[in-house]
């Protein structure tokens, strides 16, 4: 094993890796070259989570993308005809695209570019910036060979944003607020002449040709930040925001929200089975301080559609049974809570904790992420094993384990204890060492 294969496993989730898996094994049926390219590749070397894994492969990727979707039960969320790539989400939650490499020219800036297949060597330098143009071979002969043309590599090294072109920002304009994006996302430095690129191309103002569509996918991006609101504010110190819509600026960028949604992302247990539709929630928090006609322009100057509108904006309506539940003198056990919430979407439980005004929701809230969580997430399968006599295969298994659970929760039953350490050693007898000399000194 090659070590960037070794360094990739080791950032990889269990469902990551099981999604690698499957591209990979459905690219070699059908023998294409496939890479690991673009965000995934940035963020494995730059030591940043993966959060998507991007796939670029030399052949049909709508092809592969129907197979792999075919295979697995994955959804396709969306494509892109013109420039042969598709978004899948897999039952697991793990998100990736597959994409054609290739070629692209623009006749003018922001437009629609002429895309031609090519290598993934042709591919990678007609990316955006050198640190998105790296690629991980995932083929049998080659598999772990980095391609770095643009020596990518080494900026991430350093710590520095570079453009791969004179002209990558006036090609594809929005890669103007991609630029920004990513500044404040990683706290990396903008090389100078891309950095004068930038201010060239703001001067003659190139932004205004970015498409609709194109603005909805930097938006979309934006909303699954880890941190939106430094995005934010760096856009709206460029004055950026308002591509979107004229009412984002100042206090309509509602820092207030996202400040108590970071506190209660915090609360959240590592590695617990917690799933969030960050893009609804973020969206909701972006557009909560909007007029009607402020959101109307968001809308109209993304193309936003129903289905990509509807998650944020019928988001609030959800939790106002859930809020009545918690409300309720009958959750009287913390196994009651604990059922009541295992099972919301984790955006509903999070917007509930930014909205209500109820201490009571507030306190069942706050125990079902800093006790009731972590409480479960210690019951093991050997410990209900021992207590059931079942075993994971068995289909009575998640029964038993939802009450070993509700007891421990409900303080039926006690935190198995810990195996008894082993006693020290007794101390080897004295020597004739120093010991010795010295007593006849």
């Amino acid at each position: 094993m090659s070590d960037y294969m070794f360094i990739l496993e080791s950032h990889l989730s269990p469902e990551q890796s099981a999604v690698l898996t499957a591209v990979q094994a459905a690219a070699a049926e059908a023998n294409l070259s496939l890479f690991l390219t673009g965000g995934a590749m940035r963020d494995m070397l730059g030591g940043f989570p993966i959060r998507d894994l991007d796939f670029t492969v030399e052949g049909p990727a709508a092809k592969l993308a129907k197979d792999v979707a075919k295979r697995n039960n994955a959804q396709i969320l969306s494509t892109d005809e013109h420039r042969k790539t598709a978004e899948l989400q897999f039952p697991n939650g793990v998100m990736c695209e597959i994409s054609m490499a290739r070629q692209e020219k623009y006749g003018k800036p922001g437009a629609r570019p002429q895309v031609s297949p090519a290598t993934i060597h042709e591919d990678l330098r007609g990316r955006d910036f050198t640190i998105n143009a790296i690629a991980l071979s995932l083929n049998r002969a080659s598999r772990g060979l980095m391609v770095d043309p643009t020596n990518g590599a080494s900026d991430l090294e350093r710590k520095e944003l570079r453009a791969i072109s004179n002209y990558s920002l006036y090609d594809d304009p929005i890669r103007i607020l991609r630029l920004i994006r990513f500044k404040a996302r990683m706290g990396f430095e903008v090389h100078e002449r891309t950095m004068q690129q930038f201010h060239n191309a703001r001067e003659a103002g190139m932004e205004k040709y970015i498409p609709a569509r194109a603005l909805f996918t930097e938006l979309r991006h934006l909303a699954l930040e880890p941190s939106p609101s430094e995005v934010l504010k760096a856009l709206e110190e460029f004055k950026l925001l308002q591509l979107f819509s004229p009412g984002l600026t100042g206090a309509k960028l509602n820092p207030g929200a996202f400040a108590k949604l970071a506190k209660a992302k915090a609360m959240i247990p590592f590695g617990a089975p917690f799933s969030v539709d960050w893009y609804a929630l973020n969206m909701f928090c972006l557009t909560q301080l909007l007029t009607p006609k402020e959101k109307a322009a968001l809308l109209e100057n993304t193309k936003m559609s129903k289905e990509e509108a509807d998650p944020w904006q019928k988001l609030e309506a959800r939790i106002k049974k859930l809020e009545a539940l918690l409300k309720s003198a009958k959750l009287s056990k913390a196994s009651q809570t604990f059922d009541a919430l295992k099972k919301v979407p984790g955006e509903e439980i999070l917007l509930l904790f930014l909205k209500s005004a109820e201490r009571i929701v507030q306190d069942r809230l706050k125990n079902y992420f800093t006790k009731y969580m972590p409480t479960a997430m210690e019951v093991t399968d050997e410990e209900v094993t021992e207590a059931s006599g079942l075993t994971p295969d068995q289909p009575k298994f998640a029964k038993a384990r939802d009450e070993r659970i509700a007891a421990r929760l409900d303080g039926r039953v006690r935190k198995p204890a810990p195996p008894p350490e082993p006693e020290p050693p007794p101390p080897p007898p004295p020597g004739r060492g120093m010991l010795g000399r010295g007593r006849f000194r």
